[in-house]
């Protein structure tokens, strides 16, 4: 699958010791039912636009499917029922995240952009304030003149494998 010469191809495995010592944090912004979030560089893969979404029987309501990225099958998450936005958009683009050994694309509005976010524009890092009715932030960030909250992956990932797990266990028995 070809790329267009605007999808940032998203790699970071290493962050620069700059980046440590300032404290400033390395995010891709992303476009979900209208609303911005963030997610760490560092748990970012890379940036596809979706051809086509490949439906499969039996998994978890989050996962809407998988795509074939160049060879590999990534399952599909659509985030914007979980997360309360609007639904009124029809997702173009996914984006890889990974954590650990597992990976998944996540359905987005838009191409996303790479910012770094400065210690100060850290509104909550807790994410005790955010959690309620959006169980994949882990904080708060300030973008501009917006806030913006951050996916917390490894919860997402979790949650997604739980999923897929019950729903396993409800088949057999």
């Amino acid at each position: 699958m070809e790329l267009p010469c605007d999808l940032p191809q998203l790699t970071s495995d290493i962050e620069p010791e700059q980046t440590k010592a300032s404290g400033v944090l390395r995010v891709c912004l992303i476009m979900l039912g209208g609303e911005l979030f963030a997610i760490d560089l560092g748990q970012v893969r890379e940036v596809f636009e979706l051809e086509s979404v490949t439906p499969v029987p039996g998994m978890p309501a989050s996962l809407v499917g998988v795509a074939n990225l160049r060879g590999t099958i990534v399952p599909l998450a659509d985030l914007r029922q979980s997360l309360g936005t609007a639904l009124s958009t029809t997702p173009r683009y996914a984006i890889v995240v990974r954590h650990e050994a597992h990976q998944i694309g996540l359905l987005i509005d838009d191409v996303p952009e790479i910012r770094a976010i400065s210690p100060e524009d850290v509104l909550d890092s807790s994410g005790s304030s955010v959690r309620g009715g959006r169980p994949f932030l882990s904080g708060l960030v300030r973008v501009e003149n917006r806030v913006s909250g951050v996916l917390e992956i490894p919860s997402l990932l979790a949650s997604v494998e739980e999923a897929a797990m019950d729903m396993n266990m409800s088949e057999r028995g």
